[in-house]
């Protein structure tokens, strides 16, 4: 069912608005005597998903018992940027999922139909598992809220990953990531339909079609002057809420560019990107934009480490971003990664398969030698800030001392591509 659907590219929806919005769809509803949250974590701050969740409590007050912020495989959130994201909700509300060992399997999606979806790449079953807290008899509304995006692993991000990723479980999280390495980043990126997206939906549609699961889904995008828009707000408890963000999404969040890119640089604000887990957005999101032998420079100052999961940051140091074959062939030697696909999908989705360069330029926490033990070139980042002054560039096409670059001050926010890739 479609509770709530309203979104253009040309839209602007004041926080007063979703107030309002919220409250139609809640008033509408049975009263709830316990209402879990499942935002995401601060690595989407810009979702505005925290001002959102902030509204639910002001709405349900004692009857929101517990808020999970999607973690999937980060770190759990500080209570520093639980302040800054989630506002005045009280931090004893916060739940913190743990991946590993707090998830509960609700059942297999057969591996014949993995193989149909995956066109024969991979044969196995998919084990569709969520934190054992939503299985709790005594919620009456679980509320999964969050933006679509474009995104590497299933083409749009939210709606269904959000509950089997985001408080899902690690075989289900990596399997499901190897599942969308496997059959192709740059054919699944910016498609709301995928192999691994129809897992997902299998699984809700199979495992979890009783729980009392609402979808509030956002889609966002940068004004003139750098500012987030909420440009969406689609609520629902069934595909087609997911359906019509998505729609919204490639509208506003995909940025065909006229030409090939020769020299990306790519600001990781230190807030936000502490890991190539997830500062390698610069990577999946901008390959299908750039040239072939172009030079994809990060600016990374706050990297610390590769992995947010210690296991994952000593596969990433073992074997590094190598391309696809090398990364397939390590998987099938290495029990190592075949007990964790989802480094092994993250190793090749961080590589260029030496179709253009990548050159981090991390911050005091990263050694040059580090960074060239994993297959990335380095360089300065204060000598690297001093030609590319980030503070003086403007998203998109920039000329810096007579030489052409594109710019692009937050990965996370959309996906970039030449015509001739995107098809």
């Amino acid at each position: 069912m479609l509770y709530y659907a309203r979104g253009s590219k040309d839209d602007v929806i004041t926080p007063a608005e979703v107030r309002a919005a919220l409250t139609q769809v809640f008033d509408s509803m049975d009263k709830k005597k316990r209402v879990l949250a499942l935002p995401p974590d601060f690595t989407r701050a810009n979702s505005y998903a925290g001002p959102i969740t902030e509204m639910v409590y002001d709405y349900f007050g004692e009857a929101l018992t517990d808020v999970m912020p999607a973690l999937g495989t980060h770190s759990p959130m500080t209570p520093e940027q639980i302040s800054a994201m989630f506002g005045h909700l009280p931090a004893e509300l916060i739940r913190v999922h743990d991946w590993r060992n707090d998830v509960v399997t609700v059942g297999e999606v057969p591996a014949e139909y993995v193989k149909e979806v995956s066109e024969g790449k991979l044969e196995f079953t998919w084990p569709a598992q969520v934190n054992k807290l939503l299985l709790d008899p005594s919620f009456d509304l679980i509320l999964s809220i969050g933006q679509v995006v474009p995104h590497e692993v299933i083409g749009m991000a939210n709606y269904t990953k959000n509950i089997f990723v985001g408080v899902g479980g690690s075989l289900g999280i990596n399997r499901s990531h190897y599942l969308g390495a496997t059959y192709g980043m740059e054919r699944i990126m910016g498609r709301a339909k995928s192999p691994v997206r129809d897992v997902m939906e299998y699984a809700r549609q199979h495992f979890i079609k009783d729980l009392p699961i609402v979808y509030i889904q956002t889609v966002l995008a940068k004004n003139e002057a750098g500012k987030m828009e909420l440009k969406g707000l689609f609520i629902g408890d069934d595909y087609e809420c997911f359906a019509k963000a998505a729609a919204l999404s490639l509208e506003t969040n995909f940025i065909m560019v006229e030409k090939p890119i020769k020299k990306c640089i790519v600001w990781l604000d230190p807030a936000e990107f502490k890991s190539t887990w997830l500062g390698n957005k610069a990577v999946y999101r901008t390959r299908m934009a750039l040239a072939d032998g172009a030079q994809l420079i990060v600016l990374a100052p706050a990297l610390k480490e590769f992995g947010e999961d210690p296991t994952i940051d000593t596969l990433i140091r073992k074997y590094g971003y190598k391309g696809t074959p090398h990364t397939l062939e390590a998987t099938r030697a290495n029990k190592d990664l075949q007990d964790n696909l989802g480094a092994s999908a993250h190793l090749i989705h961080g590589s260029s398969e030496g179709r253009f360069g990548i050159t981090y330029c991390p911050g005091p926490d990263m050694s040059r030698e580090e960074i060239e033990g994993v297959g990335f070139g380095w360089a300065d980042l204060d000598e690297t800030m001093r030609k590319y002054r980030v503070a003086e560039l403007k998203d998109g096409w920039n000329t810096v001392d007579g030489e052409e670059i594109y710019y692009i001050s937050n990965p996370a926010l959309g996906l970039w591509a030449h015509p001739d890739r995107f098809k």
